[in-house]
């Protein structure tokens, strides 16, 4: 059986039980997007993407991890297309609010940080590539 109608069926269970505004719809629809994405249907991955951040921004708060998950999704949909000037600053609003909420440490500020270093990587900005590398390094040194 194919994913999509699962991803699908799933989202209508969630907007129907939880309602079209709940942060699990919104997990739902980056499911869905994430699978949209894979295979190339940009067009079809992108308002969803945009609806998950706008549900989770309401939500949550323009703050949470959830959002900067959100962005993050959105930016690497971006990024894959080679639309980098639309990547960056979802990239750098999501490495902001891990490092608010989560802390400047913490593994998924590595992450970010390795997410923005490939952009940077992609568009000739190697030397801001490598001290970003550097410092997800040893994020990810120090939690081992």
């Amino acid at each position: 059986m194919q994913a999509e109608p699962l991803y699908k069926r799933a989202l209508t269970i969630y907007e129907k039980e939880l309602g079209q505004n709940h942060p699990d719809t919104a997990a739902s629809l980056n499911g869905l997007a994430g699978l949209y994405q894979n295979q190339g249907q940009y067009a079809k991955a992108e308002p969803l993407y945009k609806r998950a951040l706008v549900i989770d921004e309401k939500a949550l708060g323009l703050n949470h991890p959830d959002v900067a998950t959100d962005l993050n999704n959105l930016a690497a949909l971006y990024d894959d297309q080679g639309l980098y000037m639309q990547a960056e600053p979802l990239y750098e609003r999501a490495l902001t609010i891990k490092e608010d909420a989560l802390g400047q440490n913490h593994p998924s500020v590595a992450t970010s940080l390795e997410n923005l270093a490939t952009l940077y990587r992609a568009t000739d900005r190697n030397k801001e590539a490598e001290a970003l590398e550097q410092r997800a390094a040893r994020i990810q040194a120090a939690h081992q």
